[in-house]
């Protein structure tokens, strides 16, 4: 009987691996709006790939970092980018490809500038772009590591988040991970307590917050409507609300995230 040649393909799964990868390694932005660019432009971390600007626009944008610009008529701007018709593009765009912040421990264990604790947000099913580019300015402003999300239920890099974030998304870092329970196992492993905020919560957020003074904290929200889900509510070491004047009271997520970040950060 002759002896079966052996086989040289690649196993399904490393296949898909490599796919994969090549996806990813392809995967590009449209950032767009003079803000959104310039910061863009001028983070040495990121990595780009076309400018494309009107005239009016080039003179507005000022250093453009090496960046060789393609200038267009605004009449033709929206044929020369594939950008959503109701985009405030201001006549400046600029492809590129996703920032790469690091793992969750590089992230997490990161000294922030000026931080009075160790502080994180850890976002559950927010999917509106403009939702968590509002609480990646937030994070910024109050100093805290990173903003963490898991990768199936959260807003990608998008120009619309860019643009909210108004430059933050350059700084700020923005971890999206591939299973957001294991994650908060990991930062409790890290000697983080995590507080979710949830209307239900017994206890007050400043109170609570003040038994835990330079204690390292993740603040873990939901979103709006659905909030947080039932495996990363028992994730939680505590759960808190924000304190309201009336008898109800709520805040969209963005909101609330930057009432949390301002307790929290004081100390």
């Amino acid at each position: 009987m002759a002896e079966r040649p052996h086989s040289n393909r690649k196993p399904d799964w490393v296949i898909d691996k490599e796919r994969a990868r090549r996806a990813a390694a392809a995967e590009t932005v449209w950032l767009f709006g003079l803000h959104a660019v310039r910061d863009a432009l001028a983070n040495a971390a990121r990595q780009r790939l076309r400018l494309v600007v009107t005239r009016n626009a080039l003179d507005r944008l000022g250093d453009l970092h090496g960046m060789t610009p393609e200038i267009t008529d605004p009449r033709s701007f929206a044929k020369a980018v594939p950008l959503a018709p109701d985009s405030v593009h201001q006549g400046a765009a600029l492809e590129v490809r996703p920032l790469k912040w690091g793992s969750l421990s590089e992230v997490a264990l990161r000294e922030a500038p000026g931080e009075t604790r160790p502080l994180l947000v850890a976002l559950d099913r927010v999917t509106d772009p403009h939702n968590i580019g509002a609480v990646l300015r937030s994070a910024e402003v109050f100093g805290a590591r990173a903003v963490i999300a898991p990768a199936r239920h959260s807003a990608p890099e998008t120009g619309a988040l860019a643009k909210t974030a108004s430059g933050a998304l350059e700084r700020q870092p923005y971890l999206r991970v591939p299973n957001l329970a294991e994650a908060l196992s990991q930062l409790k492993g890290m000697g983080f307590t995590l507080i979710g905020l949830d209307g239900t919560g017994e206890a007050v957020l400043p109170d609570l917050l003040a038994t835990l003074p330079g204690r390292a904290v993740c603040l873990v929200m939901g979103a709006e409507g659905p909030g947080m889900r039932e495996l990363t509510l028992k994730s939680c070491d505590h759960l808190a609300r924000i304190p309201f004047a009336a008898d109800f009271g709520s805040l969209n997520v963005s909101n609330a995230a930057a009432v949390a970040l301002y307790a929290a950060a004081r100390g």
